[in-house]
This record gives structure tokens, sequence and C-alpha cells, in this order.
């Protein structure tokens, strides 16, 4: 054997050695050894895509040695409504699932409850105390699935054609979209005439007229072109906390979690949990500022709502909380200790 035989040999069964030593997840580099699928509502040009769920895939990808591939299907194109998205992940249909607590009303109502009126600060804080907040005392409405991140977006604002609303007699026959129950009790209190349906399907409601109007954040308005649709948008002075804030749960199929390695399931737990749920929300933060430049751009005129409005507002607010409360307490939970821990840790912030 020649000299340079016995350098390639040796260097072949270091290659080998190194190969057989690593984990499985390292050595299978190239091909995945798991595929999950995570469906979601909002279309593909909305920014969680693109900016978060498609950089998310990158990281599993990276952190596993490509042993874990994720599929990102939008726009609900597995099939089904948004409504049914949580039971596509617990029945498992998909293997993950981003979906609103408040489209299966009362089933998830720890969750639920910081999308009362008025829970909001910014997103990132407000994510943070749900997040805290369903560790301590919401887990078990999960059961059957594994919760990957809890998170909320900002502050909602009143998007309206016509006029805009800075007080509650502005509000007064406005035919207005509610993001949630709760909000919507509070609208109507105020005179408005509230109506509900999925966001997917707001657009055709202001097309054709069914309403004046939509209660969402700034981050929706570009993905849904809602700045075409509308001439005002309404937020709170600075200072007071956002009208409203919507929950939102990232969830994965129990079965294929646990069917996972060790190794794989260690990649999905360091890439989610508290830390994840911290980055939706600051997330949802810089789609909030996004969606707002949209707005002015668009020379749409942007309001604040006086803080003495503000004032009345919550106070329209109080017996909605208070129903919320007694909500919590029918269902075997201590409500009054949840309602004010949540406001304990927005105050936190």
């Amino acid at each position: 054997m020649t000299k340079g035989m016995k350098m390639t040999r040796r260097r072949a069964l270091t290659t080998i050695g190194a190969a057989l030593a690593a984990p499985a997840f390292i050595r299978h580099a190239h091909a995945a050894e798991v595929t999950l699928k995570l469906h979601h509502f909002l279309p593909a040009m909305a920014p969680i895509q693109s900016s978060f769920f498609e950089i998310w895939a990158q990281e599993l990808s990276d952190a596993s040695g490509g042993a874990i591939e994720l599929q990102i299907f939008p726009a609900m194109q597995l099939g089904g409504k948004a409504p049914q998205l949580v039971d596509q992940a617990r029945q498992g249909i998909v293997d993950i699932a981003w979906t609103l607590p408040v489209y299966t009303p009362d089933r998830f109502p720890v969750a639920e409850t910081m999308a009362l009126p008025f829970m909001v600060t910014s997103a990132e804080q407000t994510s943070v105390a749900m997040d805290t907040l369903m560790r301590e005392y919401g887990m078990a409405e999960y059961r059957g699935m594994q919760p990957l991140a809890f998170h909320t977006h900002a502050g909602g604002k009143l998007h309206t054609r016509g006029k805009p609303i800075t007080s509650k007699a502005d509000l007064s026959g406005m035919r207005i979209r509610a993001p949630n129950q709760s909000t919507g009790n509070m609208l109507s209190a105020l005179g408005a005439e509230v109506v509900f349906f999925p966001v997917t399907e707001m657009v055709v409601g202001l097309s054709n007229g069914v309403i004046d109007g939509c209660c969402l954040p700034y981050e929706v308005v570009p993905a849904y072109k809602l700045q075409e649709l509308t001439e005002f948008s309404a937020a709170p002075a600075p200072g007071a906390r956002g009208l409203y804030s919507n929950t939102f749960a990232l969830v994965m199929n129990e079965r294929s979690y646990e069917g996972l390695s060790d190794d794989l399931r260690k990649v999905i737990d360091d890439h989610s949990g508290p830390a994840l749920s911290q980055r939706l929300g600051a997330a949802f933060d810089r789609f909030e500022a996004v969606g707002k430049g949209v707005v002015e751009k668009n020379g749409n005129d942007i309001v604040e709502i006086p803080a003495d409005q503000i004032a009345e507002w919550r106070g329209a607010a109080e017996p909605v909380v208070a129903e919320w409360q007694k909500k919590l307490d029918d269902k075997g939970y201590d409500g009054a200790a949840i309602i004010k821990r949540a406001n304990e840790l927005l105050d936190q912030g």
C-alpha cells in the first residue's frame, strides 16, 4: 500500500468514526427525519408567516441538524375554518396550529381572560403576562395538546369609514365587527351595533356594507388592505391601556410531540415556552408599527380617543369583567384571583 493510499484510508476511517459518534439528528443533516405541518388562518403575506414562522422553522431545522422540517400552511390551506384549528391539532389532523381561543368562546376561559377589554399594554409585556397566567392557572385547558406558546397582539384600534370614533356618541348606531365576545359586549354597552365573524370574512363585510368598521390592531391592516376600505383609525390617548387584545395559542398535537425522539423533543422544548411567547409578543409590536405606517402612508386620518372618554369606556367594561369573573367561577376557577393576577402581571411592566 502506498503512502498516499494509507493517508486516504486514515482519512476515511476518521470520517466514519466521527459520523458514528455524532447524534442521529446531526448524522442525517440532509434528510429530515420528521416533517411537521403547521396550519394557520392568515394569508401568506401576513408578517406572522414571513417574519416569524419561516424564521422559527429554520431555527428548528438548524438546531436539529435538518432532522425537523416544519411545513407551513397559511390561509387554512389544509381545509376547515379558523375556529376548527385547535381541534385539528388536538385530533392530529395537523401537527401544530396557531389559533385564537376566542374563536371557540368559553372553551378556554383562562386563555380568554387576557382578551377582556383594557387588558393590554404592549404586545410583548401582555404576552409575557399571558404565558405566566396560563402556566399558573390554565394549562389543564389544553389537555391532549402540547402548548408551545401563548401570546397576544398589540392593543386594538377602531378602523371606520364615514366618520372617526372618538366618543361614546360617535359609536351610537355604528355597525362594528367585534374581535371577541367581551369587547363586543363593551361596544354594545357603548351604543354600537355589534357583529362578530372571523377576520377572514371581514373584507367582504366592509366591502358590501354589512359593517361600518372594525376593531383590530394595525398589524392586520396590510394583509387585508383594510386601509383601502376604511378612512379613519382611532386609538386611546398615550398612556392608557389598549382597547383590547386577542389571545393566541401555538399548540402541538400531543402524540406528535411525544412521538419525537428525546433529542428532537428537546429541540422543540428549547424553541418554545416562555421565551417563544415573549418573542411572539415582541414581533407583534414590530408588526404593529409597520401596519400603522401603511395606514399613514395611505393618507387615512389617525385620531386619539381622549382620556376622559377612555375612563367612561372602562366604566362600561366593568360589568363585562364581572360577568367574566362569574363565568370563571362557574367553571371551577377562582375568577377573582385570575383577573387580579392578570392585572398584577400587566402592572409589573
